[in-house]
């Protein structure tokens, strides 16, 4: 074997063992100074002033819990009457999102007295059972996740009880705040610290007495701020649902430092004020977040009330917001992947979606990406991630970017071998806006460049697309010629799929020259093609969270194969002329878990 591979192996060999050791250091850290916290004598402390709640909760899912019905992390148990602390985990994630606490204001969006004596009963048992630093949920993240429900709620947990309640409660809540004074540092970077930080911050100016332990948490907000959220108003995750997360830690911390008459530092405010034209860039026209990366279309309402809180009205200026474009007109919204996928640590979530886009009209989605399958298993989460779960074109059997080997200490598998240039440009067309983009994922393995052209009419009534293969240069040209020849010149097989929501219905029409689209909206939209590839309709999933399982749905499928150096397909998707301009859509979803 060369000394050269031999090196390389040892290099990896070393790497790993130093990548699981710091994993073990982090756990012992953790457990150390948890233990530690939960052994203090503190005295109880109350609070500075009534705090005000911020979290939203969802009605729906307070009253499931109520009947005894308990979905975390896509599992769901049904046990009635049961302590949830008394569940049996079905993995990991579902113990974590249980030690989190976000299920407090699910209960508390709920607000009675059945409600009220749930969540006093279950957060007085994790205080008996973990509040000793024992436990899953003693983490830097969880905990501040923990501490903002907590001091959120307060008055609603506290109404009723008697004062040894009140002073286990108050204590706990002390532990809990050294703890993080002492570990938020070790909090991965990006969301997870910035709940660390503003759970820290949040707890230390609402409690009498610890309002020390702020400054330090100050600085490194400031610090994460500086150093986490790019020009464009982004994370390196390229997630909008964390993004929306992250940008609601930090209005809320903004709110409680003028409160308690303290500036929030000028990166503070500058990172808010980027943010903000970023996530109206990312809102589809029914008020849902651009399902990319991992990330969801966030709970219904969140996003436009943190946009209302933060008062910031600016507009993102022409181009990218966190890689990101956006055709906007009438009642339909188009967002597109217009950006190299994260790399390293900052794409164990992403997804090799370049050049994906997604359609919605008025309230309703239309074209989608599958989305992000991690509760559903390790094998649905890696589906999710690959090029055909989303809405632009694949190779047959490549995706534009591949996953790598799992990372020792945290399990996460990075993006590799994914496109590296991806040149867009916006320009307005003869009777619209026009978008342009082309990535290389496809050049090492096939030679292949895609191209995409999408044109939205001003009136949002019609978009026309374009797909290209091309090989662009002579090295490209050899390296699509070896590739043809592998296919003993049979062509190299494409796919350019369009997502469908599984609420809408899709049917051939005309023959199968095209197909009609209707949404419950009562709109009709029309996809038709060139007639140069194979236009089917196949079955295709939703992956969405908060669902027991992935649900069906269809996409459109045009598939043809790539013969020579220029590959030219063209589509349309627009209303059919008796739709009306405006549509009176006034029906809600409601929550199913069995779907």
């Amino acid at each position: 074997m060369p000394q050269s591979v031999v090196r390389t192996r040892q290099a990896e060999i070393a790497m790993s063992q130093s990548k699981s050791f710091a994993a073990r250091k982090v756990h012992f850290l953790n457990r150390w100074h948890a233990t530690r916290a939960g052994r203090m004598r503190s005295r109880p402390v109350g609070f500075v002033s009534s705090p005000e709640p911020r979290t939203i909760g969802s009605y729906a899912r307070g009253r499931q819990l109520l009947a005894g019905n308990f979905l975390f992390a896509g599992h769901l148990l049904e046990r009635k009457d049961a302590d949830i602390w008394d569940l049996p985990p079905p993995n990991e994630d579902f113990s974590l999102e249980l030690s989190g606490f976000q299920w407090l204001d699910d209960l508390a969006a709920v607000g009675d007295a059945a409600a009220r004596g749930k969540a006093q009963a279950w957060l007085w048992g994790w205080i008996e059972r973990y509040g000793r630093g024992r436990g899953p949920g003693w983490t830097p993240d969880l905990t501040g996740r923990r501490l903002i429900r907590w001091i959120n709620h307060a008055i609603f947990l506290l109404r009723g009880s008697d004062g040894p309640d009140s002073d286990t409660f108050y204590r706990s809540l002390n532990q809990q705040t050294h703890f993080l004074s002492r570990r938020w540092q070790g909090a991965a970077s990006g969301l997870p610290r910035f709940e660390a930080l503003t759970g820290l911050i949040y707890a230390a100016l609402s409690l009498e007495g610890m309002q020390a332990m702020a400054m330090p948490a100050l600085k490194g907000l400031a610090r994460e701020c500086r150093t986490q959220i790019d020009a464009q108003g982004g994370l390196p995750s390229r997630n909008p649902e964390d993004l929306l997360e992250v940008f609601t830690l930090l209005t809320w911390t903004a709110a409680t430092l003028k409160e308690a008459g303290y500036a929030p530092p000028r990166e503070h405010l500058e990172a808010i004020a980027r943010i903000a034209p970023t996530l109206r860039t990312l809102r589809h026209a029914d008020g849902g977040l651009a399902r990319f990366h991992g990330g969801g279309r966030g709970a219904e309402g969140w996003l436009d009330h943190a946009l209302a809180q933060a008062r910031i009205k600016t507009q993102q200026p022409d181009g990218l917001s966190m890689g990101f474009a956006r055709l906007s007109a009438g009642r339909t919204s188009v967002i597109i992947d217009a950006s190299v996928p994260p790399a390293g640590r900052a794409s164990f979530n992403a997804h090799a979606s370049t050049l994906a886009f997604e359609v919605t009209s008025g309230r309703r989605p239309l074209i989608v990406n599958c989305g992000s399958g991690r509760t559903f298993g390790p094998e649905w989460r890696r589906a999710g991630r690959a090029t055909p779960s989303h809405s632009t074109l694949a190779l047959g059997g490549y995706s534009s970017a591949r996953l790598g080997s799992a990372d020792p200490a945290t399990g996460g598998e990075p993006l590799i071998e994914a496109p590296t240039h991806v040149p867009i440009e916006i320009t307005d067309a003869s009777d619209g806006i026009r978008f342009q983009g082309g990535h290389d994922g496809f050049v090492p393995t096939h030679g292949l460049t895609h191209a995409r052209t999408l044109e939205m009419t001003f009136d949002g009534r019609g978009i026309a697309g374009e797909d290209m293969l091309l090989a662009m240069g002579d090295r490209e040209k050899r390296r699509f010629d070896l590739a043809l020849d592998a296919t003993k010149l049979a062509g190299i097989g494409f796919e350019i799929r369009f997502h469908l929501h599984p609420d809408v219905d899709a049917t051939l029409d005309m023959g199968g020259a095209a197909i009609s689209i209707a949404l419950k909206s009562g709109e009709i939209w029309v996809f038709r093609h060139d007639g140069s590839q194979k236009l089917k309709l196949e079955p295709s999933v939703y992956l969405e969270v908060g669902r027991l399982k992935p649900r069906s749905a269809n996409q459109i499928v045009l598939a043809g194969r790539a013969m020579s150096y220029a590959t030219r397909v063209r589509w349309s998707l627009s209303k059919a002329q008796e739709t009306a301009i405006g549509v009176r859509d006034l029906s809600r979803d409601t929550l199913n878990y069995t779907d």
